[in-house]
């Protein structure tokens, strides 16, 4: 009987301290609870979940923090593109086609095979961050082109970037404007931009037109020509190179359809 009175007492004691335990837990939980806006919630779910960090935070979880707190825009996903943006944009009760403005990738650089001129054939590891590291960079007399190497066609995730005739090219349909192939480029020639932009520039030689035309046919002069026919004041020349203020051009191709060297291209 003692045997079985002590069996008996022990599984007493620990029923009661389990409980009391469980309470606790229970106490501490509502206690310290962390409180999660629902609206964190709803746009996580929305988002694609790669976590790549193009939007600029590091994964999905810390961007959707971000929106929900209204620290970032509801279009900070890049990958995600306007769908989710729109998505987005009803949950947090904010302008979608506003918020939904879309971004794409342009490669400043128009020296193709047939316009570049070349000063050598390089062997080894053929890479744009070799060709950057090596004398005279690279294969082409124009030191601040495309090296065609396709270093950002390898870091890209959606196939949206290609070697095209010797340059860097963005299939815009499938570009997410995620930055990748910018930040690998060792010529920083690529750059993000809105989709509706009309017009660019298509170079990023700031040489003078004297040494300019010895190194490339397909390079701004920095004449100015383009800047006396813009009306809105949309298109300045810094460092002899032409430079697009997209906020400012109305699309009329003014700047385009009088630009000797052609290289201010038209979408």
């Amino acid at each position: 009987m003692n045997d079985i009175s002590m069996i008996i007492t022990t599984v007493i004691v620990l029923g009661v301290i389990g409980f009391l335990i469980g309470v606790l837990l229970v106490y501490a939980g509502k206690t310290f609870a962390v409180e999660v806006d629902q609206k964190e919630i709803d746009v996580r779910a929305v988002l694609p979940g790669n976590n790549c960090g193009a939007c600029g935070y590091a994964g999905c979880d810390a961007v959707a923090a971000a929106i929900a707190k209204g620290e970032a825009p509801a279009n900070a996903c890049p990958v995600g593109g306007a769908s989710v943006a729109e998505q987005i944009s009803a949950i947090m009760g904010v302008d979608a086609g506003e918020e939904a403005d879309r971004k794409v990738a342009f490669v400043r650089c128009a020296g193709t095979c047939d316009k570049a001129k070349r000063k050598s054939n390089i062997s080894g590891l053929r890479t744009c961050e070799a060709f950057a590291a090596v004398p005279g960079r690279g294969e082409k007399y124009c030191t601040q082109g495309c090296f065609g190497q396709g270093d950002c066609t390898r870091v890209c995730q959606f196939d949206a970037i290609h070697i095209v005739d010797g340059i860097a090219a963005v299939d815009r349909s499938k570009c997410v404007a995620c930055g990748m192939c910018a930040s690998v480029c060792p010529q920083h020639l690529i750059d993000i931009i809105p989709a509706k932009a009309s017009y660019t520039v298509q170079c990023s030689n700031t040489e003078r037109f004297p040494v300019l035309k010895t190194q490339c046919d397909a390079g701004c002069r920095g004449c100015g020509v383009c800047v006396k026919q813009c009306e809105h004041g949309a298109i300045t020349v810094t460092n002899n190179l032409a430079v697009i203020d997209y906020e400012k051009c109305v699309g009329c191709g003014k700047c385009a359809a009088k630009c000797p060297a052609k290289i201010i291209t038209m979408h």
